[in-house]
């Protein structure tokens, strides 16, 4: 099956490009998404006609991608979690869990964009890519901090204790 993309599809094409799939995937993920149009000679010529104007929304599209990435680029996200006795995280940090961060910040985004290829597992500061356009993406600063154990505290309190009344 012969379509035409009308936006840039991952690991296929880019917008206005002719590509050929599979039946099932054109007729079922495709078209109906209005990620694609079958491409016929008419629609071929309609697209050709009306992409001076889709040119100039992807532009503006990249344009405010670029500008959010500035935004993001410039936030400092603290996450605290339990560590157990050799550093270890009790968990993980996950994508949901950096986009909530960061939306409490004022910044809206799509957690499925952040290119997180596995959780944070680990204490430390991470730079998180973040796919904003396809020829835009963005480093969100994470950084991971352990959190005292409650029982830790009132042992060390109960310590602090015993040597004042000796």
């Amino acid at each position: 099956m012969k379509l035409l993309l009308l936006e840039e599809v991952d690991k296929l094409g880019a917008l206005g490009e002719e590509v050929e799939v599979k039946d099932g995937y054109g007729r079922n993920y495709l078209i109906p998404q209005g990620k694609a149009i079958l491409a016929t000679a008419k629609t071929v010529k309609q697209f050709n006609h009306h992409k001076g104007l889709i040119q100039r929304k992807l532009k503006k599209l990249k344009g405010e991608a670029e500008t959010q990435a500035e935004t993001l680029g410039k936030l400092k996200i603290q996450i605290t979690k339990k560590v157990g006795e050799q550093g270890k995280l009790f968990g993980s940090v996950t994508s949901q869990e950096i986009a909530d961060l960061v939306e409490a910040q004022g910044v809206e985004i799509d957690r499925r964009k952040l290119q997180l290829n596995e959780p944070i597992k680990a204490l430390g500061e991470f730079k998180v890519p973040l796919k904003l356009h396809p020829e835009v993406t963005a480093e969100i600063h994470v950084t991971v901090v352990g959190e005292e154990e409650p029982k830790a505290e009132a042992a060390a309190q109960a310590e602090a204790n015993e040597t004042e009344s000796a």
